[in-house]
């Protein structure tokens, strides 16, 4: 990966490479700023007397990773036709890992744990009706997640590098052509509930019978068949008929849990329904919300649809990933230096403010640390630890979660596999760079063919 300069004043200079970043520390005219992702600051230097080239910063946006690439726009000339081409020298390729579903998990339990107490407690007025997120363009949390981490790292990266124009693909998933493939004309315009009620429509999907017992002629239950305690939702593809006996029997249960013994049944009725968009929703809620912070920034914004990208990644003959996808963004002919490793940012959150762990039944077990750090660690930051002998003999990096006790766990890649090692004294640590709500690892064999 290229390394980020700063100059003397810390603003931000070209990037260069790593061998130059090595002779420049070696030689007393740099500093490590920071360690991951690598950027140092020049102690001779400022940016009046330096030169600069465009960077453009790309970025495709999905709904669990993001990918971006830092690329410098240039110009080629073919040999054969003589005519000049748009290229790209890529720089930096990076994935964002969202955490979008354990935030909306997070606040699924937090309002059952709420809807627990009010039921045990003397009564309270509900609170359902005096939100005030009813204003428009308001996102849910787990989605509007996905725009601040997305432009937390435009923010960062043009803090580090001097970039001067941004490009993104704004894609837009059509729901019903990925459930039904072929439907076009009138189907297609009417949709699917058209001259049908939700009931009507589920007693002739159905046939009119229970969708586990296959009972008849009795009072049918609309049901679901991803519960919503799940993640399941209120469409028509997550709805079937049960009878109330199955109905409550099957509760809030998977069912692949209710269906463990019959599986012909289990693979009907998972090919009757239709296949969860949740992604596909998710990215279609947030396309424009990123698009429109991007141009508040005020750079110049390249807006790319999907077909184009596919395009460019196909006629280029390159592997698809997240990042390369993102460094295909735009109007592109040429594509160079993208055999880089991929650092791959995954967001953590920066701890909570839960005081208790709970139990299934929603009862505090145990308490947490009043206190975020102990001897001057603190759970997520990065460290070294050299252990000398024992059992956990070597040197293990990577980020730590700590204990009262000052015996802490180390979360290690080992092979592209997250590793924990357990039981490592504070007195072999050493902190390499603080907390800051990402986790950082490389993954050199895609593109790299190397280890």
């Amino acid at each position: 990966m290229a390394v980020f300069v700063l100059d003397t004043q810390g603003q931000a200079l070209m990037p260069c490479t790593e061998k130059r970043a090595r002779l420049l520390l070696a030689r007393g005219r740099a500093r490590v700023h920071r360690l991951v992702p690598m950027v140092i600051r020049l102690t001779d230097r400022t940016a009046d007397s330096c030169a600069f080239q465009p960077l453009r910063l790309k970025l495709d946006p999905g709904s669990k990773t993001t990918g971006l690439a830092l690329v410098r726009d240039t110009q080629v000339i073919d040999k054969q036709t003589g005519e000049v081409q748009t290229a790209a020298v890529v720089l930096n390729l990076m994935e964002l890992v969202h955490r979008g579903k354990q935030i909306s998990e997070a606040l699924t339990a937090r309002r059952q744990m709420r809807r627990r107490r009010r039921s045990q407690l003397r009564h309270r007025a509900p609170r359902f009706l005096n939100r005030g997120n009813q204003q428009r363009g308001w996102l849910a949390p787990s989605l509007q997640h996905r725009v601040d981490t997305c432009m937390a790292w435009v923010q960062r990266t043009q803090r580090w590098a001097p970039v001067t124009a941004l490009s993104s693909e704004l894609v837009r998933f059509d729901t019903q052509a990925l459930q039904n493939p072929e439907i076009s004309g009138i189907e297609y315009q009417q949709g699917t509930l058209f001259g049908y009620e939700l009931r009507e429509y589920l007693l002739e999907k159905w046939h009119r019978q229970c969708a586990y017992c296959d009972a008849k002629d009795v009072p049918l239950q609309i049901e679901h068949i991803r519960p919503k305690a799940q993640g399941g939702s209120d469409r028509v593809s997550n709805l079937t008929l049960a009878c109330q006996c199955c109905n409550q029997k099957k509760a809030a249960h998977s069912i692949e849990d209710f269906l463990a013994k019959d599986k012909k049944r289990l693979a009907k009725i998972l090919a009757d329904a239709k296949t969860p968009l949740r992604d596909a929703a998710a990215v279609n809620a947030t396309r424009w919300a990123l698009a429109n912070t991007l141009q508040a920034t005020g750079l110049p914004v390249e807006l790319a649809s999907g077909g184009q990208t596919k395009f460019n990644r196909c006629t280029l003959g390159i592997p698809k990933t997240h990042a390369l996808d993102a460094a295909c963004v735009g109007t592109l002919q040429v594509l160079q230096n993208w055999q880089r490793p991929t650092l791959t940012l995954k967001a953590t959150g920066r701890g909570s403010y839960q005081r208790t762990r709970l139990n299934k039944f929603g009862f505090p077990r145990g308490y947490l640390l009043r206190t975020k750090r102990v001897h001057g660690f603190g759970t997520g930051d990065l460290v070294r630890a050299e252990v000398p002998s024992g059992v956990k003999a070597g040197t293990h990096t990577g980020r730590v979660a700590i204990r009262a006790s000052g015996s802490f766990n180390i979360q290690t890649h080992q092979d592209g596999k997250s590793v924990v090692v357990q039981g490592i004294s504070h007195k072999h640590c050493r902190v390499i760079q603080r907390a800051d709500g990402y986790g950082y690892f490389f993954n050199r064999a895609d593109n790299t063919k190397r280890e």
